[in-house]
Order: C-alpha cells, then structure tokens, then sequence
C-alpha cells in the first residue's frame, strides 16, 4: 500500500526544510526513545525536527494500519460516519487514511505537543484535509466535541495502567457510532485491545470488527491476536530509516465498536492462508471458537475464495 499522493509532496518538503541526514538522525534517536520509556505517559517527540522526522518514518505504516482497519470495519456495519474525532492525532495519519475510505464533513484532531499540530496542519495545508481543526487536547482530559468517529491509533500503550480506563470510556462516550482503536501488533498492544473488549462491551458496546462474535477472545493469553499491512517505501523512506527493502511490514491489532448492532463477518482469517496445490489452509476465527479448515478444489467458489483471501479478510466459513 502506498501513501495517498497528496501526501508526498508535504512530507518530500518536509525533508527538504530539515535535511534528510538531520531527519534521519532524529529518527533514530527518537525510535529509542519510544522503546525504551514507552508506557510511561512521558512526553516522546517534542522538538520541530522531532515530529517531522516521526512524519517521515511513521506516517506510512500508521496510515496503512488506520485505512485497513476502517477499510475490514466498514465491511462490516450499515453506519458511514461525516465526522472524525482523531484523539492523539501526532501528524494526522488517522485522517488521512479515514479521508480515504469516507466522505467526512468534519475533522477534529487532538493533539497534547504542539510541534506536533504544527506538523499536522503543514502536511494538510494543500489538501482535501485543509479546513481539519486542530486542537490542544489530551485523552486524559475531556474531549471539545463528540464525532461519528472516533479514532485513537498507537496512543492507549503509552499511557499509566491507572489511567486506562478513565481513557476508554472518554473514547468509547465521544463516539456517536463507531470507535476505531489501534495499538501495536505486539502482547502488550493486544494486551491493551483485550482490555478495551472487557471494559466497552460491559457499557453496551457492540464489535464490528475484527471479532466475528461478541464473546471473549478464543485464543490463549500466550497468543495475540494480530494483523499485518505491507507499506511501499519511497526513496526517501527508504533513506530514512536506512534501509534498501522497497517495503516494510507492519504488524498491528485493532478492536472496532459500534453503537447499533453491527453485521460482523462469519469468520476472521488469523494468520496468512497457507497455499498449496489444490488446496489452501486457513486459521479462523469463528462465533464457535478457532478453527483450521483446509479448503479444496473440489470446494468450487470457497475455494477461489481462500485462494484470493488474506490475514485480516472476513471469510464465508462454514
């Protein structure tokens, strides 16, 4: 997946204002930072060099992890949301991605660093995103508004584990269909999504996606459940982050909820369907629990359909 192509520009000058070695530089620096105090609640990319360079690296893969997670949801419910409420917006890349897949009358993003609005509204000043409104604002405070979506993307893993569950219900009370969460595709990020399914389904809420069901998750507390999106890397991209691969994956889960019942797909492919000739295995996720069917040849359109399937689709099983 790429970036959308009016986001290149911005991000190309971006680079060019600072440097690419500077960027870079910044990158990494910034790269051991997150990993090592992410968690704490601290403030992480905070300087103007900072965020354009968390810009340059990270825009891509949350951006392809925002719009494949909207993409799945949206197969999945009647509901079409006109506003975003992006809660820990960093550069916007939830916004973009949900510009994609909507027809969004109304942008909000909350944003705590200033650096990081700046940032945002810089990419966006050429866009279709142009008018987004861009707020200070913090998860551990009270929202400004509510929206059709709300979206939180790689922000509920960074906060105290006291302060979760205030934060949930924040998110879950300014949603007035759907609620979109992300985190890392890591134990610990799912470990988060877990939470936000046993704490929001207590209020009412109703699983859109990935969940095929409403009931508790079926995998062990060894395994997570988890996705992946491939992101195409730009020359510049690839300069960054010092690498000559033109892609990176990127691994991530996500817990879509929804106001109104939702109409959720029959089956969750968990894991990278396993071809073969004439026959494809598959690791679901099911109302009844996992499975591991082995479709066949002689299976006709579900069998064509396993063939065209990837980790994250829904699948018509049984």
């Amino acid at each position: 997946m790429q970036l959308p192509e009016m986001l290149r520009p911005p991000l190309e000058a971006l680079a060019q204002q600072y440097g690419a070695a500077a960027c870079a530089d910044a990158a990494r620096q910034l790269s051991l930072r997150y990993r090592s105090e992410n968690g704490s609640g601290k403030r992480l990319a905070t300087t103007a060099i900072e965020t354009a360079a968390y810009a340059l690296t990270r825009m891509p893969a949350t951006f392809c992890a925002v719009y494949s997670a909207l993409r799945w949801t949206l197969e999945c419910v009647p509901c079409h949301p006109e506003s975003l409420l992006d809660v820990g917006a960093g550069t916007g890349a939830a916004a973009f991605a949900a510009e994609e897949l909507l027809s969004l009358q109304q942008i909000t993003l909350l944003e705590r660093e200033p650096e990081m609005r700046r940032t945002g509204q810089f990419l966006m000043r050429e866009t279709p995103l142009c008018s987004a409104g861009w707020q200070e604002g913090d998860v551990l405070e009270p929202f400004p508004v509510k929206a059709g979506l709300v979206t939180a993307s790689y922000l509920l893993n960074e906060l105290r584990e006291e302060a979760l569950s205030a934060a949930l219900q924040r998110l879950w009370e300014a949603a007035e269909e759907m609620l979109l969460i992300l985190e890392p595709g890591t134990p610990a990020g799912y470990a988060v999504i877990r939470r936000a399914h046993e704490e929001l389904l207590k209020q009412g809420a109703f699983i859109a996606a990935p969940c095929p069901h409403m009931g508790a998750c079926p995998l062990s507390q060894e395994d997570w459940c988890h996705f992946t999106c491939r992101v195409e890397r730009s020359r510049l991209h690839k300069q960054l982050k010092g690498g000559d691969v033109p892609y990176e994956d990127e691994k991530f889960c996500y817990l879509a909820l929804v106001k109104s019942p939702p109409q959720p797909a029959p089956a969750r492919i968990l894991r990278h369907p396993y071809i073969e000739p004439g026959r494809v295995s598959l690791r679901l996720c099911t109302p009844e629990g996992l499975a591991e069917p082995v479709i066949r040849k002689r299976d006709g359109a579900l069998f064509k359909s396993a063939r065209k399937a990837d980790c994250g689709d829904g699948f018509p099983f049984p």
